[in-house]
């Protein structure tokens, strides 16, 4: 657009959307792409993938858009606090009016101040292990009070209590107030969490504030502010700004969340899901005691079927029982007749065959005097026998020749000795005699038998 025509549309009444692309076209025109540096600040990760931010100096500030497929090819990811050099074209986003840059190209030109310190501090509290996940401790299922540090005029304040009234309106909340921003603040924010774990009042502890920048967030990145979230005696969790802001706080504490809302979320169980669990758990009792409970109407049933009053049961045994001697009479009768007709056939038959008893008893007495002359017989020649081999054994008996003045020759080792051959001359011998042993020495005569060493 020429200056002539531009001034020619001067008496025209235009739009607003009008007015927004011809301020857009100037700027697009009048100032080619160019290479400017400053500090990130204000940095958005937005879910489409693009990058919104600002881009600052000591004096100003300008917004800046980096879409998604100029941010992939970045050998790095930007950071709050950055020093960056970029290239981009000035422009005007007609649909609000802003004055911004469309960033093409961006390359690292040095961590700012802020962001340069938040690296040291990190890297200091990591070496010292804040960071561990050893030393992070397991949040309470059901806390019996939650304690909130933040300050009392807070947005996130909001978000949290509405949060937690809406999950579970039964706990109790107590504010630990402390401003989150400005000169002073970290000393209060840190005095707020440890005069929670003083006082030991509550079970969980949220440290809380909405989004901002780096700089409004800075108070989460003072030492003292992580030294007191260590030491707190309390479970902590951190709900510092967006899901896309990091701060040291976060590091410490036992949980980081994304946002206050999501802290309040994590800390607090949610009631209907309790709800939800508690009556699947009646259900599943009261199914478990309907099939408890049939099941031992069931048993009591048949039980029941099997249990007689005792007078019905006394009444069939007293039954039974008469049944039972009636028919063990008329056993008894039956048997007693049988034996008795048994007992006659038994009495006719021997009276029959009854032998004669004399001639049988002659016989017997005749058999009995043959046996005792056999007996005596026996006997006399087994003693006589007995005689004989006690007068052989009285004569091959040691201890006999011992008695007539003999004796036995015997080794240490308790062997016979049966020729001078077998002993050594001075050699000791045992020699065993009717009425005891004694010990004697062998005398060979010189020469006949070697000598004993000594």
């Amino acid at each position: 657009m020429t200056r002539q025509n531009f001034l020619d549309r001067s008496q025209d009444v235009i739009s607003v959307s009008s007015l927004n692309r011809m301020a857009r076209d100037l700027l697009e025109a009048g100032i080619p792409p160019l290479w400017i540096g400053g500090e990130i600040s204000n940095l958005t990760l937005a879910a489409s993938g693009h990058a919104y931010f600002s881009l600052k100096d000591g004096g100003a500030q300008v917004r800046c858009v980096m879409f998604r497929h100029k941010l992939a090819l970045l050998p790095f990811r930007p950071q709050e606090g950055m020093q960056v050099e970029l290239r981009g074209q000035v422009t005007l986003y007609e649909a609000r009016g802003d004055f911004q840059i469309t960033v093409g190209e961006m390359r690292a030109a040095g961590l700012g101040r802020l962001y340069e310190a938040f690296e040291r501090l990190k890297a200091k509290l990591q070496a010292e292990g804040l960071f561990e996940a050893s030393r992070k401790r397991e949040l309470p299922a059901h806390p019996a009070a939650i304690g909130i540090v933040t300050s009392p005029a807070a947005a996130a304040l909001r978000d949290v209590v509405s949060t937690l009234r809406r999950r579970m309106p039964g706990i109790p909340l107590i504010l630990y107030p402390a401003q989150v921003q400005g000169e002073g603040s970290a000393q209060q924010i840190a005095n707020a969490i440890r005069l929670a774990g003083a006082r030991k009042e509550v079970d969980v502890l949220i440290v809380c504030r909405g989004g901002g920048s780096i700089e409004d967030l800075w108070s989460f990145n003072e030492e003292i502010v992580a030294r007191a979230v260590a030491a707190s005696p309390i479970p902590t969790v951190s709900g510092v700004g967006h899901e896309t802001d990091f701060t040291i706080c976060d590091f410490v504490a036992d949980r980081r969340a994304p946002t206050p809302t999501a802290a309040a979320e994590l800390v607090s169980p949610n009631r209907e899901h309790l709800a939800i669990q508690l009556e699947q758990t009646r259900r599943a009792l009261e199914r478990a005691l309907n099939r408890l409970l049939t099941d031992k109407a069931q048993q009591l049933d048949f039980l029941g079927r099997r249990l007689t009053h005792p007078g019905a049961r006394l009444q069939t045994q007293s039954e039974r029982l008469d049944a039972l001697a009636r028919t063990l009479r008329q056993r008894v009768h039956a048997v007693f007749e049988q034996g008795r007709w048994r007992l006659q056939l038994a009495g006719s038959r021997v009276a029959r065959h009854r032998p004669d008893l004399s001639a049988r008893a002659a016989q017997l007495q005749q058999q009995q005097s043959r046996l005792q002359r056999a007996r005596d017989r026996l006997l006399e020649r087994r003693a006589q026998q007995l005689a004989q081999l006690a007068a052989t054994l009285t004569a091959l008996n040691p201890e006999a020749v011992l008695a007539r003045g003999y004796a036995i020759v015997q080794k240490q080792n308790g062997q016979a000795v049966k020729s001078p051959a077998e002993l050594l001359n001075h050699e000791k011998v045992m020699l065993r005699l009717a009425e005891g042993s004694t010990e004697a020495r062998i005398e060979h005569p010189q020469g006949v038998q070697p000598e004993l060493p000594f």
